[in-house]
């Protein structure tokens, strides 16, 4: 995992660039889930498998019910169609799901490509484990350094200190 952490300035912490979801990547494959950048590639009808960390809900007033949810994964995005009934039927994934898996049928017509969700699983607790998929262990927290004291006092500290640079016209 070259190059996907950097120290952050001044904190000592190491900053992740890479989705969450690239570290569960290999595990989710072996249970069949693909990718957000498959779905441009698979043939449309299949059902398929999707996990991804939700992004957006969507309920629109104009939709009948339909609800529209936005999943993330580490190579793009994916969009979910849950009709009604399977949003009353797997409510508590659906609505309070950060890590959300899909199961459903692929649609794509033309460049918008959708998963008509017949299943919904929330997977959030997966989210705990990563620190087990990039072999970190807990960093120790660096020691709060001292608060800063001067030695003496600093220019400008007595306001006949402060001397302003001026120009005389003439």
């Amino acid at each position: 995992m070259r190059g996907l952490a950097s120290p952050a300035s001044g904190t000592g912490w190491p900053v992740y660039r890479a989705n969450p979801l690239a570290f569960l990547r290999t595990e989710l494959a072996r249970e069949g889930l693909v990718a957000a950048a498959d779905l441009a590639t698979l043939p449309v009808g299949r059902r398929l498998a999707i996990a991804g960390l939700v992004l957006i809900r969507q309920r629109p007033g104009s939709a009948n019910g339909v609800v529209f949810i936005t999943l993330e994964d580490e190579t793009g995005i994916a969009n979910l169609i849950v009709w009604p009934a399977i949003l009353e039927r797997f409510r508590r994934a659906a609505l309070g799901a950060t890590l959300l898996r899909c199961t459903g049928k692929l649609q794509r017509e033309e460049s918008v490509i959708h998963v008509v969700a017949d299943r919904l699983e929330d997977m959030t607790p997966r989210l705990n484990t990563l620190r087990d998929h990039t072999g970190d262990a807990v960093a120790p927290r660096p020691a709060p350094k001292p608060p800063f004291t001067y030695s003496a006092k600093p220019p400008g500290y007595d306001p006949r200190d402060i001397v302003i640079a001026s120009r005389n016209f003439r």
